[in-house]
């Protein structure tokens, strides 16, 4: 992509302004722990040499023009010692002790809103071992960033009351952005298993996660209360719409006599609902209907309308009132998921071997988050759980028995066997 000279400017698409608005702020935690102790001395090196070449929005900020208030990416001087943090914590500690200084600092990190005006990603190195890894590196980036520079992005919401109370499952803030804490806990699972009963029961990846996370769902929403275990449940799913129209560079996309396509990323909504306990007796069920209900609801045209309606809302409300109507949406919710594919082969940052890699989504008005994302032949999936509300260790403990009963029943049928 061009780099730009300090000072120039170019629109903000407006799904980057949807998500950096005074009504939504979302960003990204990419997590990579490394087997060796983490040398910072080349950080800024290869954050000016490496990292800020890559995309001109690393050096740029969030501006409104003075017509409309439109927003624009002004590209501007990036003080590399704003954006590196690297924490102090007591030495010589074990690797048990720094797991939970090391939940503690990404569950502030995650609370915390960027702010505006400087460019909007920082990178924490944490230098202590913890169970995980001989080093940890975060980079934090807001998810304006990611929908203006990834082409091909989706991501999914899911909707579950919990625990059947007088409370909403959200109390973010009507009129303004509202972090809560969290806290973190992550599990690993082996693609080969993965694979196994995907090939088994003649579905998709994405169906055997969907099945997984569905069923612990159940699992976890009978433990905390019988009465709420078949609760209704709606999956929001965002879905990329951009891909109908095709791709087009951004310098075309812009041009004022453009009709052709939409300017930025496009995205719709489909709602799910998340089978019940009470209706599924085979656990393998909660797979093929996470396969036949997501498959049927893809081939509708309620994502598209959706994306229509953000583009009505954008036109005539402005970008702040379809990030208003998103945050509603988002609002009626409990969950979010997010699943992307990783790297295959080991990856190295400065010749620093990385032995685990994962992410997590914060800044959505949900209570709960799990992400997931393949890397050297597993899948970690990381939860983000609200601190005070769901119990983060049952609920993890739910996910871990939901995938041991999905397995252990795969074996008992025929390769292929779809539903």
């Amino acid at each position: 992509m061009e780099f730009r000279e300090e000072g120039e400017v170019e629109p903000v698409s407006p799904t980057g302004q949807y998500f950096n608005s005074s009504i939504l702020s979302v960003a990204i935690l990419a997590v990579l722990e490394f087997e060796l102790p983490i040398n910072d001395s080349q950080a800024l090196s290869l954050l000016q040499d490496v990292f800020l070449p890559i995309n001109p929005r690393f050096s740029s900020i969030m501006v409104s023009d003075n017509v409309d208030q439109k927003k624009q990416w002004k590209r501007v001087e990036v003080k590399l010692e704003d954006h590196v943090h690297v924490p102090i914590f007591p030495p010589k500690m074990s690797p048990e002790s720094y797991d939970e200084y090391f939940d503690d600092y990404i569950s502030n990190l995650a609370a915390e809103k960027f702010p505006q005006n400087r460019p909007l990603w920082e990178i924490h190195i944490l230098k202590y071992p913890t169970s995980h890894a001989a080093g940890t590196l975060i980079f934090k980036l807001h998810h304006a960033l990611v929908f203006q520079t990834v082409s091909d992005f989706s991501w999914s919401i899911l909707k579950s009351n919990f625990v059947e109370d007088d409370r909403t499952p959200i109390r973010s803030g009507e009129d303004g952005v509202e972090f809560r804490p969290i806290t973190l806990s992550t599990l690993t699972f082996s693609i080969d298993e993965i694979k196994l009963i995907k090939n088994k029961l003649g579905v998709t990846t994405n169906d055997v996660i969907s099945g997984i996370i569905f069923l612990g769902t159940r699992i976890y929403m009978q433990e905390v209360t019988q009465k709420s275990s078949n609760a209704r449940c709606t999956a929001l799913v965002l879905l990329n719409t951009r891909n109908i129209e095709g791709y087009m560079p951004i310098k075309e996309m812009i041009e004022p006599n453009n009709d052709e396509m939409s300017w930025g990323n496009q995205f719709g909504f489909l709602h799910v609902s998340v089978p019940k306990s009470t209706e599924i007796s085979n656990p393998l069920d909660f797979v093929w209907e996470a396969q036949k209900i997501i498959k049927k609801k893809r081939s509708s045209a309620a994502g598209y309308l959706t994306s229509w309606l953000l583009d009505v809302l954008k036109k005539f409300r402005g970008p702040e009132g379809a990030a208003r109507y998103i945050h509603g949406t988002l609002k009626n919710s409990s969950m979010t998921i997010s699943n992307m594919i990783g790297p295959v082969e080991q990856m190295a940052l400065a010749n620093q071997p990385v032995c685990g890699f994962y992410y997590m989504v914060v800044g959505p008005p949900q209570c709960l988050t799990i992400t997931a994302l393949s890397y050297m032949g597993k899948l970690r999936v990381a939860f983000g759980a609200e601190k005070g509300f769901i119990d983060s260790h049952k609920l993890k403990a739910s996910m871990q028995n939901a995938f041991g009963v999905i397995l252990e029943a795969s074996y008992q049928i025929p390769p292929a066997k779809a539903a």
